[in-house]
């Protein structure tokens, strides 16, 4: 059964960082499209980014466009997020999503594994 586990989250000033992973097992993540997603206003998920693991390629949201970067490390099969300038609208649980495809999408309909999220909180 294909898993991702969220880690990372907690609770940072407007402002600061924080950096978020998504641990895979039982797949390959090489294989693999992997997007982070949040709640957001008149959807049921906002794509925040995306990255074709195989390649590196990746894909942001403009809410997030030069404040978060999206990273991959294939050996150690986990994504990374490093959130900065954090502002309070950016506080919600943060997931990891899967799909075993080439393409960089940040719809949530395209993505077939999700992890349970990890929360992010930014105070004031």
């Amino acid at each position: 059964q294909v898993q991702l586990v969220e880690s990372g989250g907690g609770l940072v000033q407007p402002g600061g960082s924080l950096r978020v992973s998504c641990a895979a097992s039982v797949f390959r993540l090489v294989d693999y499209a992997i997007a982070w997603f949040r709640p957001a206003p008149g959807k049921e998920r906002e794509g925040i980014s995306c990255i074709i693991a195989v390649v590196g390629s990746t894909n942001y949201a403009d809410s997030v466009k030069g404040r978060f970067t999206i990273s991959r490390d294939n050996a150690g099969n986990t994504v990374y997020l490093q959130m900065n300038s954090l502002k309070p609208e950016d506080a919600a649980v943060y997931s990891c999503a899967a799909v075993r495809t080439f393409r960089c999408s940040l719809w949530y309909t395209e993505y077939n594994f999700w992890g349970q999220g990890t929360q992010v909180t930014v105070s004031s």
